[in-house]
């Protein structure tokens, strides 16, 4: 099952984020921790960053291999910082196509999103869930794959001005209905704020004074480190946090 993480604080170099930790992202791709399913995360990666004062929104780095067969990301990483960051490393599930494109984090305007999970038959998901997609939205899924759809449902109601939370907690509840197997942990940032859900699998978020991360699995031995309840929504920046039941 994939990993994922965000971040948001102080400026920091992305290795500091995503491969320096003791039990960094980087090191979750080949020996996830807390994982229930899969041993590696190696069917791609992808980092979404807001460079320092850009207003004009994220920029991605997205691979279909390993991320530790990447040989440029280890110095892009100690180069490259960012005081708001989403990253994930990918283990697909059947029936999901393994292009660059179809490594998390989406992205959308500010908007840069990921999938931890799975969603069974998720190509007749919409109708499944009466959700009337046009074949507008249908072109615009980055991959053939059940991340890329959550995506453009979440999108759908983002762009129609629902906020975060209430657009990742809709969408988990319709997919949840109709596939009571799916596994549906989401991250979404606009670089100011994180939205993530809970259902099934593992997901934790630690505070500071000025800065916080949520992730798969904690990064480090730290005892704040805190566990999402399953089936929950967390809302959370970088000097408050929410939670409630989804």
């Amino acid at each position: 099952m994939c990993r994922h993480l965000a971040y948001l604080g102080p400026p920091r170099a992305l290795a500091e984020i995503v491969t320096d930790p003791p039990h960094s992202l980087y090191e979750q791709s080949y020996a996830p921790r807390r994982g229930t399913d899969g041993v590696v995360n190696a069917d791609g990666f992808g980092i979404g960053w807001y460079p320092p004062g850009d207003r004009a929104g994220p920029v991605r780095y997205r691979r279909a291999v390993p991320i530790w067969a990447d040989a440029n990301f280890p110095g892009l990483a100690h180069l490259l910082r960012s005081g708001a960051v989403l990253a994930a490393v990918r283990s697909a599930s059947p029936g999901n196509s393994l292009e660059e494109s179809a490594a998390a984090p989406y992205a959308l305007g500010r908007w840069l999103f990921s999938l931890n999970g799975f969603v069974e038959r998720w190509e007749s998901l919409p109708g499944d869930t009466g959700e009337s997609l046009s074949a507008a939205d249908l072109l615009t899924m980055e991959a053939h794959t059940d991340a890329a759809l959550l995506w453009v449902m979440v999108a759908r109601r983002l762009t129609a001005g629902a906020p975060a939370g209430d657009a990742l907690a809709e969408v988990a509840r319709l997919t949840a209905a109709a596939r009571p197997a799916a596994r549906l942990n989401l991250l979404l940032t606009d670089g100011r704020a994180i939205a993530a859900i809970r259902r099934g699998a593992s997901l934790h978020y630690r505070r500071t004074s000025d800065e916080v991360t949520v992730a798969s699995e904690p990064t480090t031995d730290d005892r704040d480190w805190q566990e999402v309840p399953d089936q929950s929504l967390l809302l959370t920046t970088q000097h408050t946090a929410e939670i409630a039941p989804l």
